[in-house]
């Protein structure tokens, strides 16, 4: 029988028996050591729009969670398209060369929040005050919320044997990730740091990386199953290459947001997850234009 400690709880701050509270003491948020954690995931994602928390999942609860990841990903809706970095049309009045007239092959598996039970880890870590406000204090924002959006939020990425995800931005200004098992060769995550702001896309710096014209851009990120990543895929062109051999790279994406009721735009969603809610279609009628300005 399932107790609370063992089900996902948006009041419960203890993470002890899931996080290595050794190396984060979540549970002491005025602990040095959490401190010092903080002071340099902060300059990290200042000069790099990354950061990363080696060895944050317990190595036994490491296990169990890669046990649920592969329950779970016999689940995965994949779906394969042709895709520019931005999941737009294409536009035949732009030069061939613009990077919005650069599609490349996506294939990739996502299982969504609604299949992921609440005595899962990943829900459990997902809701939970202390992570939120380990997430928050890192980016240096004062709070940080869960998604509204029944399917988003928390997702399991599913990459198998000769899927990848090509280069593309995340429409949050941050995301949250937590590979739980590695491929055996290939699916490393790729990067180009702040290559666009807010006031300028930087049309043809993306094409060049795009294009592969410029190979010195880009960063190489080494991530072990149970490292805790912090990354700003607003503003930072990615993708995660290849996966090579039998095993799939699994990867658990836990997305929050600077204020409540985020819910996904309506065609993404239908991309992503091959569905959409009634929750969906009403957000997508109320929807107001981005701030920043950039596509997505």
């Amino acid at each position: 029988m399932l107790t609370a400690m063992q089900l996902a709880d948006a009041e419960r701050h203890d993470l002890s028996s899931l996080v290595d509270t050794e190396r984060y003491p979540l549970d002491r948020p005025d602990d040095p050591t959490l401190q010092a954690v903080i002071e340099r995931s902060r300059a990290d994602l200042d000069r790099e729009g990354c950061a990363v928390l080696r060895g944050f999942l317990r190595e036994d609860r490491l296990a169990q969670m890669r046990e649920e990841c592969e329950e779970l990903a016999d689940k995965s809706f994949y779906n394969t398209r042709e895709v520019n970095a931005y999941f737009t049309a294409d536009d035949p009045a732009l030069p061939e060369e613009d990077p919005r007239r650069l599609f490349m092959t996506r294939t990739s598996g996502f299982v969504t929040r609604d299949m992921i039970t609440a005595d899962r880890i990943m829900q459990r870590l997902y809701v939970s005050p202390a992570m939120k406000s380990l997430v928050a204090r890192c980016l240096g924002e004062a709070q940080v919320y869960e998604y509204a959006d029944p399917y988003a939020g928390l997702v399991l990425n599913v990459l198998p044997e000769g899927t990848e995800q090509p280069w593309h931005y995340d429409t949050n200004e941050f995301i949250v990730t937590m590979m739980t098992q590695a491929p055996e060769a290939g699916g490393s995550f790729e990067y180009c740091p702040d290559i666009r702001t807010p006031r300028d896309e930087n049309y043809a710096g993306v094409g060049a990386v795009v294009r592969g014209e410029d190979r010195d851009r880009a960063r190489r990120l080494n991530l072990q199953p149970g490292d805790l990543q912090l990354f700003k895929g607003r503003f930072s062109l990615h993708r995660v290459a290849r996966v090579e051999g039998t095993t799939p790279r699994l990867t658990a994406i836990f997305a929050y947001s600077q204020s409540p009721g985020v819910v996904g735009r309506l065609e993404r969603t239908r991309q992503l997850y091959g569905r959409v809610s009634e929750l969906h279609i009403q957000a997508e009628q109320d929807r107001a234009e981005r701030t920043d300005g950039l596509l997505d």
